[in-house]
């Protein structure tokens, strides 16, 4: 038997990037899955995709910072598996500017979905979550939340919050069965890096790729990490192997906040 087998997990974000590649690694080691994403179309090809592969899958779509479809949602898994037990929150937007370029529209728009988004998943899921033998939910936050880039005011400040959410829901849920955790990952080859990559590029395929090396130096193991590798590390989380962590959040970065910036030099030297 695999580790997730007769289990059920409802992931937002679940269309692209990190959220795809933590319900295809879900549904690997034996979960049902239902993948939320803002596009229809989107979750459907990769509930397609996962059904190829042998597993229950489902697509559905909405903005996850509305009330009414975090209840949809949560409602729709139930209603198809007959049960919820693990929430993986992983829809996230990125948006660029200090706090004077940032208008209020922009920042409201980015806690909406980052922040906000993730209480109304955990808040309709909660229910269910404390009906299962071992609920879990796992928030995707970034090393942004510890540390920050540049011109990314909202961005930073919304992964902080998940950072602090994550404790605060571990505190009040592990009365009830319930563990919460989340993951900082570092820079991950997602659509939404490569956008942020073209952004700051020629826009050309070259471009983008010398931009993703670029960042990938900083790491201290010299790339950018695979949405897949991010997706492994969500799933353990979400299964038995982790039964005794939450409140946790697992630093998966290459190395890229143990490096101190100070230049040395080089041993070839």
């Amino acid at each position: 038997m695999s580790a997730l087998d007769g289990r059920v997990a409802l992931v937002t974000g679940g269309s692209s990037g990190i959220g795809r590649a933590a319900a295809l690694r879900l549904a690997a080691h034996g979960a049902s899955v239902a993948v939320h994403g803002i596009d229809t179309a989107e979750a459907e090809a990769v509930a397609d995709e996962l059904r190829a592969a042998g597993a229950e899958a489902i697509g559905l779509a909405g903005h996850i910072g509305d009330a009414e479809v975090a209840n949809d949602a949560v409602r729709a898994t139930v209603e198809t598996f007959g049960r919820l037990d693990t929430l993986v929150a992983a829809a996230g937007i990125q948006r660029y500017g200090d706090v004077v370029e940032t208008t209020e529209a922009v920042w409201d728009e980015v806690f909406d979905v980052n922040v906000k988004g993730v209480f109304l998943a955990v808040k309709a899921a909660a229910p269910h979550l404390r009906e299962s033998d071992g609920g879990s939910v796992v928030i995707v936050a970034s090393v942004q939340g510890s540390a920050a880039q540049s011109d990314v005011v909202a961005y930073s400040a919304g992964k902080g919050a998940l950072l602090a959410l994550t404790r605060a829901l571990a505190v009040d849920e592990a009365r009830h069965g319930v563990r919460v955790n989340s993951v900082s990952p570092g820079s991950v080859d997602t659509p939404m890096l490569r956008s942020s990559a073209a952004l700051l590029s020629d826009g050309t395929d070259a471009g983008v790729e010398g931009v993703l090396a670029n960042w990938g130096t900083a790491h201290a193991l010299g790339r950018i990490a695979k949405a897949e590798e991010v997706g492994e590390v969500i799933a353990f989380l979400a299964g038995p192997g982790a039964s005794f962590m939450t409140g946790a959040d697992v630093v998966v970065d290459g190395g890229l906040l143990a490096r101190l910036p100070a230049p040395m030099p080089s041993k070839e030297d």
